[in-house]
């Protein structure tokens, strides 16, 4: 017969770790315990991760310097030289032309960003160790390697300072940067001891060179991925927003945030076209009276929407002063468009009826702007808004700040009353 598990007294955590579970036995003594999350601690992931990183940094750079002519007599100091002034001026304008493309996505995918960096950076270092095979293109080659180590430097350094907010839950953000910084500078110094004793092995042997770097690339993939997964952010971006309204419709409950988290993709998208503009300018949402009569119809709200049905996207003006909360109605409010329009609707048993119905209107519908539709699904966000702000904000979400990279255009409207 199975003895019954002792019922949990009282609880406590430190910082941002795992539960410590309190439980009574015998003699009425309490005992503490940690609950099993099952999941690598993400300081531990990110360990693994600089110190395998560390290794393969030093193989490349003694790949590179033998690629200038580093012990080779018949090498030109001059070469080398242009050779690594290129290389830092392309590293140069690529780090910048990257912040311009794809500084504001930074914030709202930090964990994205955080592997995508990981996974260029090691793919920069290969292309390092293979750069001395080619001599005729040896400049080129290593010009390719230092864009992809810029484009890391910049996702890399601004992610990291966004999960280093996140971290910092007691406000103490020096510290934790302090600390981590340390943390990281101690794992380095240990790779690089490493990497001495293992570079002068591998200095004359490729194969031993490729092993080596397979080996801790594998490692350093493996620790990053698990370091990922480990992080629970509590603030909504855009993909956690998309998992929180489907679950609603499909379950009527809101999920929390470590459900959420391990289920959002894990590399970000680069090329796809945005779908959704919050913070749009007006001329973007609406083009004439006509339409800006039809965006206010039956909205109260502190945003208009604008449909744009060929070009598949939605366009959102915030007013002026307005919140967080209104941010986060907003893009409940898009995404439940986008769900209408592209989706299947009968996995969605919360409001199928109602929704269905919208669906086969808009589909019926000729007009591109849908204002319709948009003027009907302001009735059903009214139904569906207070039960899913009560569900975000009692299942630990924070609903003070968000991460769905909104732009800084805000509006006035209502200033005419129509007749």
């Amino acid at each position: 017969m199975a003895v019954p598990a002792a019922p949990t007294l009282c609880s406590e955590r430190f910082g941002s770790g795992p539960p410590r579970l309190y439980v009574g036995v015998a003699g009425g003594r309490l005992v503490g315990q940690h609950e099993d999350t099952g999941r690598m601690s993400s300081s531990l992931s990110s360990t693994l991760s600089a110190f395998a990183s560390t290794i393969t940094g030093a193989l490349a750079t003694q790949a590179v310097l033998k690629g200038v002519g580093v012990g080779d007599g018949s090498a030109s100091v001059a070469a080398a030289s242009l050779t690594w002034m290129l290389k830092d001026g392309t590293g140069m304008i690529g780090r910048i032309l990257f912040a311009w493309m794809k500084g504001t996505h930074l914030d709202r995918d930090a964990k994205q960003w955080r592997l995508f960096a990981d996974l260029l950076n090691d793919i920069a270092i290969f292309i390092e160790i293979v750069a001395p095979f080619f001599p005729a293109i040896f400049t080129l080659v290593v010009c390719i390697s230092c864009i992809f180590k810029a484009v890391v430097g910049v996702s890399g350094g601004a992610t990291r300072a966004a999960l280093t907010s996140h971290q910092a839950r007691r406000d103490n953000m020096a510290d934790v940067s302090a600390k981590d910084g340390s943390q990281e500078t101690l794992v380095n110094l240990a790779g690089l001891c490493t990497g001495l004793l293992l570079t002068p092995l591998a200095a004359d042997s490729t194969l031993l060179t490729y092993l080596l770097f397979f080996l801790f690339t594998s490692l350093h993939l493996y620790a990053n991925v698990r370091a990922v997964r480990s992080v629970v952010m509590e603030t909504v971006n855009r993909g956690r927003l998309r998992i929180l309204l489907e679950d609603f419709l499909r379950e009527g409950t809101v999920p929390s945030p470590p459900s959420v988290n391990s289920r959002e993709p894990l590399l970000p998208v680069l090329w796809e076209r945005e779908r959704l503009i919050l913070g749009a300018p007006l001329h973007r949402v609406v083009g004439s009276t006509y339409e800006l009569k039809k965006a206010t119809e039956n909205n109260t709200k502190n945003y208009l929407l604008g449909v744009h049905k060929k070009k598949g996207e939605v366009c959102v003006s915030l007013r002026e002063g307005s919140g967080s909360l209104d941010v986060l109605q907003a893009a409940f409010h898009a995404e439940l468009l986008f769900l209408i329009l592209n989706r299947d609707l009968s996995e969605f048993p919360m409001e199928h009826r109602k929704l269905t119905d919208l669906q086969r209107n808009a589909r019926a519908e000729m007009n591109d702007r849908l204002w319709g539709l948009v003027s009907d699904t302001h009735s059903v966000m009214d139904e569906l808004w207070t039960p899913l702000l009560r569900g975000v904000s009692s299942n630990g979400w924070d609903t003070q700040r968000e991460q769905l990279g909104k732009e800084e255009w805000r509006g006035r409207w209502g200033l005419v009353k129509w007749e």
